[in-house]
């Protein structure tokens, strides 16, 4: 037996807001309750099962907060809601759903899409170490630098020091033009690219020239003791225990570190044990430390990406 509903949405940004890029939005709703929806003009048609149309309505409800402002929504906020629905957490989902981070420059709202995600800004809120693992595009080291730019311009912290391993150059290095610095600035842009999404480019690099910022490879911490520094330490995959070692015991007085990696993308040599694995397994029931996992469900980059590491996933579990 078949059945319909309509939704009618307030607007056409909250329709386009909705629908997503090119319908995307409304296929993962169709996966995921099995339900038929066509979008005419500001009417959602609903068409089904009886319980396939009442739980996309429910589902499309559960994300008014989102698509009646116009705001775009992603893939992982219709699971996240899915998973909310199944599991009794609508309360948790619309606190998600209000819970703004931070604007960027753009004005754009900056906020956990997946209830993991909120789990790690938790728990870089509360602790002064954090590990946090997951693959390309689940936001480890974006959301890491929102919590980092907004404590320093709070002042919360003196420094803001972003860091991440060099090894991806391996002995190419020799051969790019310029000092060390702009021999390695290629792989610190990722890092850069989340602090321009927040400070003004010519600010940036007047608060880099004082030492307010510090975005450099993971050779120049050594010696060092980072004291009222918020700390990232980026591509952790990529150290060796001895490099992980090294920065970890760099943490000074009032200093917060967060580590983050993809264990399944290291770029070390075949024989060398990753740090951030040795790590993990030496340091899992240190008291203070909150380690985090991120998973392909919380993916917020382009829609494609999370059918990517989808399908490598399922790949590496057969091979």
């Amino acid at each position: 037996m078949s059945e319909g509903t309509i939704i009618e949405l307030p607007n056409r940004d909250s329709a386009i807001a909705l629908a997503g890029y090119q319908g995307e939005n409304l296929k993962t709703l169709m996966q995921q309750t099995g339900a038929q929806l066509v979008l005419r003009g500001q009417d959602l048609l609903i068409s089904g099962t009886p319980k396939q149309v009442e739980i996309c309505a429910a589902l499309v409800r559960s994300l008014k907060d989102i698509w009646s402002q116009g705001k775009p929504i992603t893939g992982p906020d219709i699971l996240t809601a899915r998973h909310a629905l199944d599991t009794g957490r609508q309360d948790e989902l619309q606190d998600l759903q209000k819970d703004v981070l931070a604007r960027t420059r753009r004005g754009e709202e900056v906020r956990a899409k997946t209830f993991a995600q909120k789990r790690y800004i938790q728990a870089v809120k509360t602790h002064d170490l954090i590990f946090c693992t997951g693959p390309a595009g689940t936001g480890k080291t974006y959301l890491a630098a929102v919590l980092a730019v907004q404590a320093l311009l709070d002042n919360q912290y003196e420094r803001l020091i972003l860091t991440r391993p060099a090894v991806e150059a391996g002995e190419k290095l020799g051969f790019l033009p310029g000092d060390l610095q702009q021999k390695v600035n290629p792989f610190l842009r990722p890092l850069y690219d989340a602090l321009y999404e927040f400070i003004d480019p010519e600010k940036i690099a007047g608060l880099m020239e004082r030492g307010v910022i510090e975005v450099a490879p993971l050779a120049y911490m050594r010696g060092r003791t980072l004291n009222n520094s918020f700390v990232i330490v980026d591509e952790a995959q990529n150290t060796t225990p001895a490099q992980i070692k090294m920065v970890l015991t760099r943490l000074g007085f009032r200093s917060r570190m967060v580590v983050t990696g993809d264990l399944t993308q290291t770029d070390l040599a075949t024989n060398q044990a990753s740090g951030l694995s040795v790590a993990h397994k030496i340091l899992h029931h240190v008291e203070g430390i909150a380690f985090c996992k991120l998973t392909q469900a919380d993916v917020v980059r382009h829609p494609l990406v999370q059918r990517i590491v989808s399908a490598y996933e399922q790949h590496e579990k057969t091979h």
